[in-house]
């Protein structure tokens, strides 16, 4: 298990939600400079007294940039950049297919980023790419969404997996009274997280007999096409009892159709989403419970990482500590892992108390 990292100051990020405009040919880019020399070599050992640099070149690159959730997420690494002193930059796709990252993985590397932190769109695609960024002394953090071990030097972990997957099949199981027909409305097939909360909810399932799965479908984190999913399920199973959606696209697409559907109050619905997005559909009665952590804090930490890696204090082993701004001190675990904490249930009595 991972370990968890202790928090000295709770931190707080209140978000404007902000709709991104994606080109149609590859994405869009915020930057503060468009000039980047070549990042320094990497660091033979760690050095936990060393400083943290300033003037670091931080690299965000989402899954897609016109998706909500990692727009909070982005500005959380921005505040941390900022914080360091450092040039931010945000470039990305309009779609999360598994190659669309690879171009802008090469750019940045051209560019001379120190640091590039990126949500994976597939664990294997982006591993040369993110290999030769390596080789050029640029340090690769995941986060949300993790890549194979080979090619980053750290994830940022939004939470323990199988924590994750099997509190999504309580949750819903609580909701359903243990009894009947459900289905899971996930992102793409090849999204890591994804795949592997799917898989502890798979296993979690089997201590609800009473529970049974009868699809999982993919609405490619796009909100038109995971409506359109949401609205083949009903079609399919008339008798469906509950959806899990674990992608905040997909849960708020969900809980879109419901709202206005037969089916709001007899399909319950649970996932991952923010509270922002969510707020009506709790309030209206089609949402009773649905779950995050804040994704604020998963980038402004994944901000950190990257620094602390880029100015030695940390090389990504097991056992290394650094601090991360507000969010106190973290540990790094297995494989390079590092543990945001817990999520947070939202529900009609606690979701006003959330802005993001």
């Amino acid at each position: 298990m991972l370990l968890r990292a202790r928090r000295a100051v709770a931190f707080s990020a209140a978000v404007v939600a902000v709709t991104l405009a994606a080109a149609a040919c590859g994405g869009t880019t915020k930057d503060s400079t468009d000039n980047a020399s070549a990042g320094p070599a990497s660091s033979a050992s760690a050095n936990p007294d060393a400083a943290l640099k300033e003037g670091l070149k931080i690299a965000f690159l989402p899954k897609q940039v016109n998706n909500p959730y990692f727009t909070v997420a982005d500005k959380g690494g921005e505040k941390a950049v900022t914080e360091f002193k450092g040039t931010y930059k945000e470039v990305g796709p309009s779609d999360a297919s598994a190659s669309s990252q690879v171009t802008y993985i090469n750019t940045l590397t051209q560019q001379g980023q120190n640091g590039i932190c990126i949500s994976a769109n597939d664990a294997n695609a982006i591993v040369p790419a993110l290999t030769q960024a390596r080789q050029r002394g640029v340090k690769v953090v995941t986060y949300d969404s993790d890549a194979a071990v080979a090619g980053r030097d750290a994830f940022v972990n939004q939470a323990n997996p199988e924590d994750l997957g099997r509190s999504e099949v309580q949750l819903l199981a609580k909701q359903i009274g243990e009894k009947g027909k459900i289905a899971i409305l996930s992102a793409t097939p090849n999204a890591t997280n994804q795949n592997t909360w799917i898989e502890f909810m798979k296993d979690e399932l089997k201590k609800y007999p009473g529970m049974q799965l009868v699809k999982v479908a993919y609405g490619n984190d796009d909100d038109q096409k995971s409506f359109q999913e949401t609205q083949g399920l009903l079609q399919a199973y008339p008798d469906l009892k509950g959806i899990i959606s674990p992608t905040t696209v997909g849960i708020a697409a969900a809980a879109r159709y419901l709202s206005s559907s037969p089916y709001k109050g007899k399909v319950q619905l649970t996932g991952l989403g923010t509270p922002n997005q969510m707020r009506q559909y709790v309030k209206d009665g089609t949402v009773k419970q649905f779950e995050l952590w804040d994704p604020a804090k998963l980038g402004y930490l994944c901000a950190y990482t990257a620094a602390a890696l880029s100015s030695g204090q940390i090389t990504g082993k097991e056992g290394e500590k650094f601090k991360a701004g507000e969010l106190g001190e973290y540990t790094i675990g297995k494989d390079g892992a590092i543990l945001l904490g817990p999520p947070q249930v939202f529900e009609s009595t606690n979701i006003d108390q959330f802005n993001f």
